[in-house]
């Protein structure tokens, strides 16, 4: 009899699951009727507009507080984490030990193998000598087991990957601004192997190549991860699902962020169409129920208005038209004719602070009508740059000059002098003298400050709200040419996509800054890359430079490869095939030699993980891939004699 062949479709294990959870806070509420699954091993994004209850809904998960209605269930043994926007981090305490603080159980077993070590030699010839080297064993055994030869090289490559070098890790919290504690957190929770991570915005004060290498880590974790961000590369790239909060419930649609977006066109063109079906229809009943209701039809009319009553409130209309960026701000910049030919001329900047050196000899030309963006990682001069293009920074060496009545618009990260007691609308008459305060007003009302919002002080703005402040600011300027610091901050993904759309109708020139790669492929032409080690222009967009790089890189490690392999081969036809033995190099050594060969194999180990922190060696996949070997190699060698050493303690 022929075996029978059953269709097995695999369900992951529900980690977190949300029911029905309802959560108001005064008379706002953020959830209602909330319900999904979270999934072991699944990375899901979760995305909505600012403030619509993201970071609610992680604190509900979270546990920080109850849902007023609903239920949230955890799967027993569920260990998850935490990244919060603003974490909490110890200011007494170095960066290297705030990190390491996840090793504290690691760290003490690594003290007891000392004292257990020092006690050994001063008990070398006593007769319970076997005893103390037993006791010894079980706790290097424990140590070992729980990754005690590995655990620096992990913190290294983490603490590198995301910006930090080797000589930040000595330097005490408290001297570290609020981004780089935000990086410190993610290290730290990366290093706990929870499995499921929230992560509140993770790629916030990250540069480009941390967020790459980001990519690269979460990919390979095998716990599940729920990621709120507005990074749509990142979303792209990691994500099997992405659950929407909208109108204060959780709608869940498979794939990515590229595969949501058309999906959710599509629902929404679909919605949209029965909507204008629906208004049709209501119309036309509400018209003969009026015309008919006290006439010789009068009964029909009635009838009719009971149906439609009934199917109003049974909810089988739909009453709302739709859009995802129904709540995007409006932006539209003037149709000013493009300058031709070199607008700005740059030749031989040199800019640094104090013994720190930004960038030298730097030269360069920006055309009318080109868009250049610039990236590269935090520290290397970008924001100096701009702030050296408008005159706010003059430069240690060199020149930048400008056409004549060339009209510049610039988009600050910074908020501008004399910030404090002005509002919304204030700002917004400021720079168009003149407008009324009625027009003032509809304008506001394109970038979401409608009502008795406009009066609101400056100080008190949110990021989101500053940021399009400045771009409600910028649009009235009607410049030849705009140069924005990383415009897209604070910004949620409806309005990055309505700035793309206006920047995509700009005829002007732009030169930006951003670290948002979906960003820079939608609007940039060249690309400058500043780079510690030096500054490249690339023409294409973001993609184009990444695969330039990785194709470079590609020939580099064949060439590499290659050269490797020869001499592995020229190496073997020149050794002679020796008779086997079972002696080891470290025979003819006393034990206090091998003790002594113990702690300077550890200290050569301990010289190579301290490389992980340096940025450079992180980001560059082959001096990373070398790097790794070696300390394969140290690993090997520390085991080695680490193995002799006991052996011979105990004779």
């Amino acid at each position: 009899m022929r075996g029978l062949i059953f269709s097995v479709r695999i369900r992951r294990m529900a980690a977190v699951t949300i029911q029905n959870v309802m959560k108001q806070f005064g008379t706002r509420v953020v959830l209602d009727g909330a319900s999904m699954e979270l999934h072991e091993g699944e990375t899901v994004g979760l995305i909505g507009p600012n403030g619509a209850g993201k970071t609610t809904l992680f604190r509900l998960i979270n546990g920080d507080f109850p849902p007023d209605l609903g239920t949230i269930t955890r799967s027993k043994g569920l260990q998850h984490g935490y990244l919060q926007q603003e974490p909490e981090v110890s200011a007494d305490r170095t960066l290297h030990q705030e990190v390491g603080s996840v090793f504290e159980d690691l760290l003490a077993l690594e003290t007891k193998c000392h004292e257990l070590s020092e006690e050994l030699a001063r008990r070398a010839h006593d007769p319970d000598v076997d005893e103390w080297m037993r006791k010894y064993d079980r706790v290097h055994d424990q140590f070992v087991a729980a990754g005690g030869h590995t655990f620096e090289t992990r913190m290294n490559e983490i603490l590198g990957g995301l910006g930090f070098t080797e000589a930040e890790q000595h330097r005490p919290m408290s001297t570290f601004s609020g981004g780089q504690r935000c990086r410190a957190a993610l290290a730290k929770l990366l290093l706990e192997d929870r499995t499921l991570l929230l992560l509140d915005e993770p790629t916030n004060h990250l540069d480009i190549d941390a967020v790459r290498w980001l990519e690269k880590f979460l990919t390979s974790h095998q716990g599940g991860a729920v990621i709120i961000s507005h990074d749509r590369y990142l979303l792209d790239r990691l994500c099997d699902r992405i659950i929407e909060l909208e109108n204060r419930k959780l709608f869940s649609y498979p794939g990515n962020y590229t595969t949501f977006a058309e999906t959710k066109e599509l629902v929404e063109l679909t919605r949209q169409r029965q909507y204008e079906k629906d208004s049709v229809f209501i119309a036309k009943e509400k018209v003969f129920i009026a015309k008919h209701l006290a006439g010789q039809r009068s009964s029909q009319a009635k009838g009719r208005r009971k149906r439609l009553t009934r199917q109003l409130s049974a909810g089988e209309f739909v009453t709302e038209g739709v859009g995802r960026k129904a709540s995007a701000a409006r932006i539209e910049f003037s149709g000013r004719e493009a300058k031709a030919g070199t607008l700005i001329r740059c030749e031989g900047l040199t800019m640094g602070y104090g013994d720190r050196p930004l960038f030298r000899d730097l030269d360069l030309s920006i055309r009318g009508g080109e868009r250049m963006g610039i990236t590269g990682p935090n520290g290397t001069g970008k924001t100096t740059l701009l702030k050296i293009l408008v005159g706010q920074l003059k430069p240690q060496a060199g020149s930048v000059r400008f056409e004549d009545r060339v009209q510049i618009g610039f988009h600050s990260q910074e908020r501008p002098e004399g910030f404090s007691g002005r509002s919304i609308l204030d700002e917004i008459r400021q720079t168009k003298p003149g407008m009324s305060e009625f027009d003032g007003r509809t304008y506001a009302a394109k970038f979401l400050f409608r009502g008795n919002e406009v009066f609101k002080p400056l100080e008190l703005l949110s990021g989101g709200e500053q940021s399009r402040v400045r771009l409600a600011t910028l649009v009235l300027q009607a410049p030849d040419v705009l140069i924005l610091d990383e415009p897209t901050n604070h910004l949620d993904i409806p309005s990055r996509e309505v700035l793309e759309e206006a920047l995509e109708d700009f005829t002007g020139t732009v030169i930006v800054v951003s670290h948002d790669r979906y960003f820079l492929d939608r609007i940039v032409d060249r690309l400058y890359v500043m780079r510690a080690e030096g500054c490249t222009m690339y023409d294409g967009n973001y993609t184009t430079y990444v695969e330039q790089v990785e194709r470079e890189q590609a020939e580099k490690r064949a060439a590499l490869e290659g050269k490797a392999s020869s001499k592995k081969a020229k190496r073997a036809k020149n050794e002679k095939p020796q008779a086997a033995s079972k002696s080891t190099p470290y025979d003819h050594l006393a034990v206090e030699q091998l003790e002594a060969m113990v702690v300077e194999r550890e200290t050569a180990l301990a010289a190579l993980t301290a490389k992980f922190g340096n940025p450079l060696v992180c980001k560059d996949p082959d001096a990373l891939a070398e790097l790794r070997d070696e300390v394969e190699i140290a690993e090997r060698a520390l085991t080695e004699v680490d193995r002799a050493w006991q052996q011979r303690a105990k004779t």
